[in-house]
């Protein structure tokens, strides 16, 4: 009888741990919870967001006034494509303080000297904007078994070489952890490094300057069919950020 008492309370806390854990994974599925936010995240940290058509209409000084420093507003994906909220969001987030910069989705399916060339012609370069950002990401039936990581480089040079020239900056390549180990690991070592690592702390072999450590903040200040935001740490004081500045002499 004893035995068969302890193998229910056994039972019982199996079951209790189980639902806490599940409490716990829709707490952070819904937003509530941020563990990442919660662990990682410090007073003082320099926070900002990034931000596409997925967020709809953005009231830029009601974003900018929840403790962000920095945004990074989609602009072009692939050769034709343009975000068509970016000039608007563009526009907006200069009359505000924040440090802003723009980002193109990389495709795997169009040569990276045009996909440069079309960045270029939507983001006009302006003194102290962040570098221009590369999405390297993979996507749709482009996944890690079936693409040639050397052919993908290939054009990443194209497009790093011509970002160089057009705004006298190496661009910030934005990953994942699997994009980075398949792709970006010993490559590109001078061009900073913004990770998404949205469940832990990034798991990688070199330092990181921008950091995704959640797709599931919830800020005021957007009407978009996106509920969400995704927020980034910057690793490094507000000195170093405006060093990384197109014309680093540049001070706002």
């Amino acid at each position: 009888m004893r035995g068969k008492r302890f193998g229910i309370k056994i039972l019982i806390c199996l079951l209790f741990a189980f639902s806490f854990m599940c409490g716990i994974a829709y707490m952070a599925y819904m937003g509530i919870l941020i563990p990442n936010k919660l662990l990682y995240i410090r007073k003082g940290d320099i926070i900002g967001c990034d931000v596409s058509r997925y967020q709809g209409e953005i009231q830029w000084g009601q974003l900018s006034d929840q403790g962000i420093s920095f945004a990074f507003i989609k602009a072009t994906e692939g050769s034709t494509y343009v975000d068509p909220n970016f000039k608007t969001n563009w526009e907006q987030a200069a009359q505000t303080e924040l440090y802003m910069g723009a980002y193109h989705f990389f495709s795997f399916e169009s040569p990276g000297m045009s996909q440069a060339e079309h960045f270029s012609r939507i983001v006009e370069k302006m003194d102290g904007m962040l570098p221009p950002v590369i999405d390297v990401e993979f996507y749709g039936s482009y996944q890690e078994e079936n693409i040639d990581p050397e052919v993908i480089r290939a054009e990443l040079n194209q497009f790093i070489s011509i970002i160089r020239e057009q705004y006298g900056v190496s661009p910030i390549i934005y990953t994942t952890q699997e994009a980075y180990k398949s792709l970006i690991d010993g490559y590109y070592e001078d061009c900073p490094l913004w990770i998404r690592s949205i469940l832990t702390a990034p798991e990688i072999n070199r330092e990181w300057t921008f950091w995704q450590y959640t797709n599931r903040e919830r800020l005021e200040g957007y009407n978009g069919n996106e509920p969400y935001i995704d927020m980034n740490v910057f690793c490094g004081d507000e000195q170093m950020m405006k060093n990384m500045l197109v014309n680093s002499e540049y001070k706002r």
